[in-house]
């Protein structure tokens, strides 16, 4: 009985784990948000407050304004990298291409807040770059590819020209429209269409 009392007695620490797992991923959301209303440099207590932590959790995970930026920078890559395999699991090869340049143009345009910092010449950014290429070209590459294969996009296309195509469409000025955003991207998914193998 005592063993099993002292056992029940360690089951906190992955529950303690597993909030603060769940406080980091708030704080990032949140952190993602502010920074694409407001810039980045918001307030942190901006962030902590929609993050329902309290500002002493922002600087005891990101003791830097930097260390923040480049974690949000970073999930936002990932949750777009990751949603390759999910979508190509999803859907057919080429709606699954389409799909993810819409969740592309979304990661571009939210990270339109972070665009001061990471062109601001700060070596704290200096890796951003090639996490970039290393986790979003191969997912674009292989979502390319099967598409290609299936005959439903054209063959003489490559991952830097969508990328620099939806990274312009993203950009936008202070005039930037969403809605126009997405009208755009619906014509050039029609244009990687336009003599596919399997269309002719």
């Amino acid at each position: 009985m005592a063993k099993a009392q002292k056992n029940r007695g360690e089951d906190p620490a992955p529950s303690k784990r597993a909030d603060a797992k769940r406080n980091l991923d708030a704080l990032l959301k949140a952190a993602m948000a502010v920074f694409a209303k407001a810039g980045v440099d918001a307030p942190v207590r901006e962030i902590a407050e929609k993050a329902g932590v309290g500002v002493g959790t922002v600087y005891r995970h990101f003791p830097q304004r930097s260390d923040l930026i480049v974690a949000v920078f970073q999930q936002e890559v990932d949750a777009c990298a990751d949603a390759a395999a999910v979508l190509s699991a999803k859907y057919a090869p080429g709606e699954a291409l389409a799909q993810w340049l819409y969740r592309y143009l979304d990661f571009v345009s939210a990270k339109r807040g972070l665009a001061a910092a990471l062109h601001s010449g700060d070596p704290a950014y200096s890796a951003l770059p090639a996490y970039f290429d290393r986790r979003l070209r191969p997912a674009l590459r292989g979502l390319l590819d099967a598409a290609i294969a299936a005959g439903e996009i054209r063959s003489d296309v490559e991952p830097n020209m969508l990328i620099s195509a939806v990274a312009s469409l993203g950009a936008g000025g202070r005039q930037w429209d969403p809605a126009k955003a997405r009208s755009i991207m619906a014509l050039l998914i029609d244009g990687l269409r336009y003599g596919a193998a399997g269309k002719r």
